[in-house]
């Protein structure tokens, strides 16, 4: 925000000068001067007011890339997708560990799984908590949800609610028949399509399944006839752009907070959480006013009936309700999106796949998979577990905090340190998997089976995170996941569009809170009428 604001004003003042001819040169040349340098300046104070020369002296032991900035440290080598930069990086200066700075914030940058494990697991109690941040402090009610929140009493009772009472492995298994319903309005929606010949834009249609979904869960059938479901999606993509963009909070922190400059920071964000106020207090509010043999029949009711045992605040259930949301939305499309144009990349994997789907549904020609055909479909976790692995969607793990010094392999981590994790790096690296970069879901089935989606015991593997700050909606997603994949690849064969070939399908990522695949993924569907028809016959 600040970075835009600072060109504004050198595009205004170019235009005010040649507008004004060649009289006002030197009226023009001394204000950009104080617009550029004093800005400058300012800033490299608070950068030398953060230093701490203690904690620096433990840092410096740590690799790091040589080639440092003046005040923007090493920000300059982020790149547009930061896994893959900082994954390259790790692979010349700090293979397990690296510091780099970033802006002002010493950051340290796991890299491999006996790095990732240090965090995750041994050192799990020191790394758990979370850096203070001024948007997420505004849009998500002080930091007060299960994801953002600094470690303590709160995030250990707001993590319980989250874990006991909404995305428990009963609750998960309860939210089956809206699940089933959710994926059948998908299937008639391709059918429908598939009748023209035309190609769908399958990630919009994936996106919204998605969001359908958790806004069901969350606030109850209503959604949709009321058109809540779209302005939630709204809400939920502009939270995530803010959330994961560029915000100089978290690399400038102190000169963030100076008066005028923290207004713009915090600008949009306040206006964002106005309209979260609004509709999420509708939605509380018509909840509270509901007869109550209806309570705990979706997220709304459950943090209501519970309002009173943990002691939570309107803002608490809010905060939690957005981590419902911005966690259970993008991350199962975006998932699905890339297990698609996967599979469509690699057809001997979609056939593989069908092949097994097809033959373990007990009922010979039945309309849909339902949850209980999955358990014996291995392929098919396979296939997710694969594309988790290449695609995670947080590659970057939202930051931790460090709460007291810890030693790692040598290095001394300073209190207040900030860590991430590169589950990007991690899932791509060489020395852990044959051919990293190759799409192969057999690799989860022959010897690797066991590895499950926790990542508890093998830290190749931790797309969910692990430990204290694990994601609580793991057997959620998979189970959404499972579903709607084995209906997608069950009912439809898919081609690509006329001129379209599987080389020509993108698999470059937009980096965010998220990341989603940069274009659109168009397809065209075939009911699977012979195969249908056949099994009925059968």
């Amino acid at each position: 925000m600040a970075a835009v604001v600072h060109d504004h004003l050198l595009r205004r003042l170019s235009n005010e000068a040649a507008a004004a001819g060649p009289g006002s040169l030197f009226i023009f040349v001394l204000t950009l001067l104080l617009v550029v340098l004093l800005p400058l300046l300012f800033l490299r104070r608070f950068v030398e007011s953060t230093a701490s020369p203690g904690d620096d002296r433990l840092l410096s032991k740590l690799p790091s890339p040589p080639n440092k900035l003046p005040i923007i440290g090493h920000l300059h080598l982020m790149g547009s997708f930061p896994p893959i930069s900082l994954a390259a990086l790790a692979a010349k200066h700090g293979p397990d560990l690296m510091l780099l700075r970033l802006g002002t914030v010493p950051t340290v940058i796991a890299s491999s799984p006996r790095a990732a494990e240090a965090i995750l697991r041994t050192h799990d109690h020191v790394f758990a908590s979370r850096p203070r941040s001024m948007v997420a402090e505004v849009v998500i009610y002080g930091q007060s949800n299960s994801c953002y929140s600094p470690y303590g009493d709160h995030f250990r009772k707001v993590r319980k609610v989250v874990t006991v009472h909404l995305l428990n492995s009963k609750k998960v298994q309860a939210y089956r028949p809206a699940r089933e319903e959710e994926v059948a309005i998908v299937m008639a929606r391709l059918l429908a399509g598939a009748a023209s010949g035309a190609a769908v834009d399958m990630s919009a249609l994936l996106h919204s399944f998605a969001n359908d979904l958790i806004c069901r869960a969350v606030s109850g059938k209503f959604f949709r006839a009321e058109g809540r479901n779209e302005l939630f999606r709204e809400l939920i993509d502009t939270n995530a752009k803010l959330l994961g963009g560029f915000n100089l909070d978290d690399y400038f922190p102190r000169f963030a907070r100076v008066g005028l400059v923290s207004k713009i920071v915090c600008a949009d964000a306040k206006k964002m959480s106005r309209r979260w106020d609004a509709l999420l207090d509708a939605v509380i509010d018509e909840h509270a006013a509901r007869a109550k043999d209806d309570a705990d029949t979706d997220f709304v009711d459950v943090l209501l009936s519970r309002q009173r045992e943990y002691g939570l605040t309107r803002n608490h259930i809010k905060a939690i309700l957005l981590d419902m949301f911005e966690a259970g939305t993008d991350t199962s499309y975006s998932t699905l999106d890339v297990a698609m144009a996967e599979l469509m990349r690699k057809p001997e994997a979609m056939a593989k796949l069908q092949a097994e789907v097809r033959r373990m549904v007990p009922t010979k020609g039945q309309e849909m998979v339902t949850e209980s055909d999955l358990p014996t479909m291995t392929y098919l976790k396979a296939v997710i577990k694969e594309t988790l692995r290449l695609h995670p969607a947080a590659p970057l793990f939202v930051p931790h905090l460090s709460m007291e010094a810890c030693e790692i392999d040598g290095y001394t981590i300073p209190s207040g340190t900030r860590v991430m994790v590169n589950a990007w790096a991690i899932g791509r690296l060489s020395a852990c998997w044959d051919n990293p970069h190759d799409f192969i879901p057999e690799r989860f089935m022959d010897g690797n089976n066991d590895v499950d989606l926790k990542g508890k015991t093998d830290f190749r593997y931790v797309p969910f995170g692990a430990g204290r700050r694990m994601c609580p909606g793991i057997h959620a997603a998979a189970a959404t996941l499972e579903i709607m994949l084995a209906n997608l690849v069950y009912r439809f064969d898919w081609e690509l569009p006329a001129g379209v070939r599987k080389e020509d399908i993108d698999m470059t990522e937009v980096f965010g809170l998220t990341v989603h695949r940069k274009d659109k993924l168009l397809l065209v569907p075939k009911p699977a009428w012979s195969f249908l028809a056949a099994s009925k016959a059968s």
